[in-house]
């Protein structure tokens, strides 16, 4: 028999996410990753696997607590206009932020692997998909409540919003200002509208 576990899964694989997510799947070292994660490289390949594993775990971890963040956010929202509203404005005040310097691990991910079909690549479109599908909930609910024509194609606005979305993070990692953010997402609810 090993030794037994001496470290915090979830603590490990929160600090595993965060360093992805601050450094890019290529430019997270093992070491990095060790580091973060308070564990001897044994114990990361003992129970992660490696690397690539290790990745999709935390990934699949983002796009989980993302999606719930998400749609807790919606079911409070007095309709689904409001909650888009709120949603880009929100992004809009992290202007300058940290978190406007990181990002979207799931955009950044998608960014930096492309599509390669290898198993890290097509995670990251993976991601970018259960996000797009959650906007089309969004969109079709809005069209119920009247805010946007039942004419206008659901699937084809949820991507124009993943789209403005990841511009908009790519903006305020870039150093936009809020001002600059805000007035782009004024043109982000016209072409919705």
């Amino acid at each position: 028999m090993g030794r037994p576990l001496q470290h915090e899964p979830e603590a490990a694989l929160q600090a595993a996410m965060n360093a992805f997510w601050r450094s890019g799947y290529h430019h997270t070292s093992l070491r990095d990753l060790l580091n973060d994660m308070q564990l001897s490289r044994s114990s990361l390949y003992q129970v992660y696997g490696n690397k690539e594993t290790l990745f999709l775990l935390a990934l699949s971890r983002y796009r989980e607590q993302l999606l719930e963040q998400l749609s807790c956010a919606l079911a409070k929202e007095e309709s689904a206009w409001v909650f888009i509203e709120r949603l880009l404005s929100r992004t809009a005040q992290q202007a300058q932020s940290e978190q406007a310097a990181l990002g979207c691990l799931i955009f950044n991910s998608a960014t930096e692997l492309g599509s390669s079909g290898s198993a890290v690549a097509n995670a990251a479109v993976e991601s970018v998909q259960s996000i797009t599908q959650f906007f089309v909930t969004v969109i079709e609910q809005a069209q119920q409540e009247g805010a946007i024509p039942l004419q206008r194609d659901a699937q084809s606005l949820a991507y124009f919003l993943t789209l403005s979305m990841s511009g908009l993070r790519m903006l305020l990692k870039s150093g936009a200002s809020q001002q600059h953010a805000q007035q782009q997402i004024e043109n982000i609810l016209r072409g919705l509208s």
